[in-house]
């Protein structure tokens, strides 16, 4: 009974897949490229989802309002009442320069103190969440330092990397505590 449904899905999937029928893939082969696939879309969703909180907790000094987290979705451009700070959510910033990496996931801009915080989200494999917290930094290298040239800020990245078991970077608590916003007690 098994082995026939999963005939019968590895068969509807080789259909409409270039790749099943250029390779020839076992049915294991497919079982695992659905399973890895799915995997990759389920990461995607959850990155979605943290960027959402992360937004709504800065935004809200941590407390959240009546309604409920997932049901909410924020501005792509919020500013507190004094306009003492800007969050950018999926915004790309006009540089003289030309440069690739120019659209961070979140752009906290403090305008009291003159800083500018770039936020990179990213749930990679445990096994990856060092290497992608160094990567994270060095995307976006030339975008900071062409941020602080061009507005006479101070710019820094922030990688908010969690893996996909829940592990983190001994970096990761230093880098949060560098946010602003309201503490809590």
């Amino acid at each position: 009974m098994k082995s026939i449904s999963v005939a019968i899905v590895i068969n509807v999937w080789a259909k409409e897949s270039i790749m099943a029928k250029s390779y020839k893939l076992s049915a294991t082969a497919m079982m695992m490229m659905m399973m890895m696939m799915m995997m990759m879309m389920m990461m995607m969703m959850m990155m979605m989802m943290m960027m959402m909180i992360i937004i709504i907790i800065i935004i809200n000094g941590g407390k959240l309002e009546n309604e409920h987290w997932c049901h909410r979705v924020p501005k792509s451009v919020a500013a507190t009442h004094e306009v003492k700070v800007t969050i950018l959510w999926n915004q790309q910033v006009q540089t003289d320069r030309i440069i690739p990496n120019n659209k961070p996931d979140i752009i906290m801009r403090d305008n009291e103190k003159g800083t500018w915080m770039l936020t990179d989200v990213a749930i990679p494999g445990d096994r990856n969440v060092i290497k992608k917290k160094a990567e994270k930094i060095l995307k976006y290298k030339d975008f900071v330092i062409e941020i602080q040239h061009m507005w006479n800020v101070k710019a820094k990245v922030i990688p908010v990397i969690i893996g996909a078991n829940g592990t983190i970077s001994k970096s990761f608590r230093q880098y949060l505590s560098n946010v602003t916003g309201k503490k809590r007690n």
